[in-house]
């Protein structure tokens, strides 16, 4: 902290989310402290206040960023309320630290982008898989071709969701959630993979409602090409009994596979040489697991240089294009190229390319509203 005073912060949103920001600015020490916390049920705002003991509760965020005046907002509402809480901080001067999926669609996102300034504030969102030291240390030896060029990858997201888990209003539909599993669940996975091999070329998708009563997908597979030529298989459900969260690279060199579930550490993951190659000094020198509290510690060290955080910007959009690429490939039966996601295209404004895609369940016949 440049002024050796704590960051400011405040979250949005009380929900269970909540609970996460508030952890991981308690595990960062003496360089941020929450000071407020928002929901549109002032009720349940108080509460969460009064449990954790911070000093102020509202029920509106304009009135917290009036009488708070925070450095750094959490936003943990629902999607479809970041675009309007996200300008709202922005324009208050306060940096901003959003939850997944980043928006509702590339058109919001572009938007909230634009109401950055030049040098700041900005607005970066919560990819906390991509922080522990396994991938931080994958990641420095894509960069230097430690392990030779990618070539083959798998990311897949197999989750359980029942059908209560959608009895919530906004979740399943594309205009309050954004899409299904590709956006809400998978995204995380994918924006992992997304980081360690860059800029996607092409994607060709299948997608399906089987089981839920949702207008969404409840299962996605893709195919994805990257600009470097690397192959990956996308696999995202929440139909998945035995739940697995599974990302594989095929290097020149070396296979590096990680399994886990909602967060890893490094036993999680494993480095195997090819035959022949030595593999002395590529484990990660420290073990520090994904989390809230390893990507909120970056994002301060950004605040303190003044400089945009990762997973920011085009870092931070790249999940959000693969996800609308994947709907449209899926929804359209044709391949999609990343240059297609333009402002005309009816899926840069909706994922569902503006009421496209019609969810039939097998063996019922009957489209679901």
């Amino acid at each position: 902290m440049p002024s050796g005073t704590p960051y400011r912060v405040a979250i949005v949103g009380a929900g269970a989310i909540a609970g996460a920001h508030l952890s991981a600015v308690e595990a960062v020490g003496d360089r941020a402290q929450v000071v407020a916390v928002a929901d549109l049920d002032a009720e349940r705002a108080t509460a969460f206040a009064a449990e954790h003991g911070i000093a102020q509760a509202f029920g509106d965020l304009a009135t917290l960023l009036a009488e708070a005046r925070p450095d750094l907002v959490s936003i943990c509402t629902p999607p479809g309320a970041h675009r309007e809480a996200v300008a709202a901080v922005l324009a208050s001067g306060a940096w901003v630290w959003c939850e997944k999926p980043p928006a509702l669609s590339l058109a919001e996102y572009d938007a909230m982008a634009a109401a950055e300034g030049e040098n700041g504030p900005y607005v970066g969102y919560v990819f906390q898989h991509r922080f522990g030291s396994a991938a931080s240390t994958l990641r420095r030896q894509v960069a230097e071709g430690t392990l030779g060029r990618p070539h083959v990858a798998v990311c897949h997201t197999l989750w359980y969701r029942d059908h209560d888990y959608y009895a919530v209003p906004w979740r399943g539909r594309w205009e309050t959630e954004g899409g299904g599993p590709a956006m809400g669940h998978g995204i995380h996975q994918m924006d992992l993979m997304l980081s360690l091999l860059g800029d996607w070329h092409e994607i060709r998708a299948l997608m399906g409602t089987l089981d839920r009563d949702v207008s969404t997908e409840d299962v996605s597979v893709a195919a994805v090409s990257f600009s470097s030529g690397a192959l990956a298989s996308v696999v995202n459900s929440v139909l998945s009994p035995r739940q697995e969260s599974y990302l594989r690279f095929d290097f020149t060199d070396a296979t590096v596979e990680v399994s886990h579930l909602y967060g890893y550490d490094n036993s999680h993951w494993t480095w195997t040489p090819r035959e022949g190659v030595e593999a002395d000094g590529w484990a990660p020198e420290t073990d520090e697991a994904s989390s809230h509290a390893a990507q909120l510690s970056a994002y301060l060290d950004a605040m303190d240089a003044g400089v945009r955080p990762p997973a920011s910007g085009h870092d931070g959009r790249r999940s959000l294009e693969l996800v609308t690429g994947l709907y449209q490939s899926a929804i359209t039966g044709r391949p999609v190229l990343r240059t297609d996601l333009t402002e005309d295209n009816p899926f840069y404004t909706q994922l569902d390319g503006g009421g496209q895609y019609k969810p039939v369940r097998p063996g019922r016949p009957e489209e679901l509203s």
